[in-house]
């Protein structure tokens, strides 16, 4: 029979505690949620967040947009749903297109679906997250809290940093208003409901 060592039951608490210490993951029931040291990015069940940055919006703007790349280790397709913002009223996901030289914005019905394996980006012209009914701007500089709800993985949450007004991305140069939602055909989607 081994003596009892004072020096291995201090390894073993070390290494017990430094287990217990380090959660990589928030886990309940349906969602596993786990917050990277940037911001910008996040990952919640086999799906990871990255690059995600939106836009300081005009003075009494009442839509913003956020855009992000979301890549699928999973084995199952998953989809974007949804989402919320304290700063806004809703959260949806949507769609541009040019149809005869006009540029179009719907809902994305259904979600948005991420396939096993597959990266999807979310930009300007194409995909996004709207924040509807902005009851407060984001500012250039700062961040946002946002909170972003998959089908199958659940949801999660991080700070998406502010790029400038009309920036293309993050680091890209303010004034280029590519997608400026107030020049645009919102025939798919009931603006009023914004402003109330």
């Amino acid at each position: 029979m081994s003596k009892f060592s004072p020096l291995r039951s201090i390894g073993c608490a070390l290494l017990l505690s430094a287990f217990v210490a380090t959660p990589a993951f928030a886990d309940s029931a349906h969602t596993k949620t786990e917050h990277f040291a940037s911001t910008g990015m996040a990952r919640v069940g086999d799906l990871v967040i990255s690059s995600a940055w939106t836009r300081q919006t005009p003075p009494g703007a009442k839509v913003g947009g956020a855009y992000f790349t979301i890549t699928n280790e999973g084995d199952s397709a998953d989809r974007l749903i949804g989402g919320e913002a304290a700063f806004a009223k809703r959260v949806e996901i949507h769609e541009m297109s040019v149809t005869d030289g006009v540029m179009r914005m719907q809902p994305v019905e259904g979600g948005l679906e991420i396939k096993p394996g597959e990266t999807v980006e979310l930009k300007p012209g194409g995909y996004h997250v709207m924040f509807m009914g902005l009851s407060e701007n984001p500012k250039k500089g700062g961040n946002v809290n946002v909170t972003l709800r998959f089908e199958e993985a659940g949801e999660t949450s991080f700070l998406i940093p502010v790029a400038g007004i009309g920036a293309t991305s993050l680091e890209g140069h303010d004034g280029d208003h590519g997608d400026d939602h107030s020049k645009m055909d919102h025939s798919g989607h009931d603006m009023k409901k914004d402003d109330q």
